[in-house]
């Protein structure tokens, strides 16, 4: 397959292009332009130190409907007595920085650089990229930040410094999106622990037909706040 070479103009070739690692084009921009049409399209920037700004779009695709998150009765007595406490965007850069600091997508260094950091706090300040928050005793111990769009939210790292917290922030956030009708989770790159999680490979083809449908479904959620039984410590 061949690898694309972006211009300055926002587009994208097609996703089902993209080589055997998912691999589709190479350089252009993190503008929020150019970040919401590649989401918009099934494709994510994934950096490599020593090379140009690479855009995937693999196969399988890692993803869960909200409405068949799995029941996690140990977690909730987890969240208890940890007394965990949730926010949504109220720690946005804090969030990304704290991922920036676990790699887990390369095997050295991390790829949330930063221009990644300022690029998705961007997106996040004109409403298309958001973060769940877990605190204890008001200090952050796990994160998750991701990237909204329609129904669909696009999971892009997360941080635990306490067991169980960025499970937790994955439940919180499933269950929460889930009542505010979103259709679908992607967390984009399959691992055992997103397994773990209830999430389920697709195959591209798909989830390129959910996500359209996603993007068709003229839904729009602007208010990002947790229900009360959803915060934690807070609501008990």
């Amino acid at each position: 397959m061949p690898v694309y070479r972006l211009s300055d103009s926002i587009a994208f070739p097609p996703p089902r292009e993209a080589d055997e690692s998912g691999l589709l084009a190479i350089g252009g921009d993190l503008r929020p332009e150019r970040l919401i049409q590649a989401y918009s399209s099934g494709i994510f920037p994934w950096p490599h130190e020593g090379y140009p700004l690479l855009w995937f779009s693999p196969d399988p695709r890692m993803v869960l409907e909200p409405a068949r998150l799995p029941d996690r009765k140990r977690l909730e007595r987890s969240i208890r007595s940890r007394r965990f406490r949730f926010t949504l965007d109220q720690a946005f850069r804090e969030v990304m920085e704290q991922c920036a600091a676990t790699p887990s997508r390369a095997e050295e260094g991390t790829w949330i650089t930063p221009p990644m950091i300022e690029a998705y706090c961007t997106l996040h300040s004109v409403g298309h990229a958001h973060s769940i928050e877990c605190w204890q005793d008001d200090v952050l111990v796990g994160g998750l930040y991701g990237v909204a769009i329609r129904s669909i939210f696009i999971g892009e790292s997360m941080f635990s410094d306490v067991t169980d917290a960025s499970k937790a922030c994955f439940h919180r956030l499933v269950r929460q999106l889930g009542r505010w009708g979103f259709r679908l989770m992607d967390a984009q790159v399959p691992t055992d622990h997103l397994a773990s999680l209830g999430m389920e490979p697709w195959d591209r083809s798909d989830y390129l037909k959910a996500l359209r449908q996603a993007l068709e479904s003229g839904f729009h959620h602007r208010d990002w706040v947790l229900d009360p039984d959803l915060k934690g410590v807070e609501s008990i």
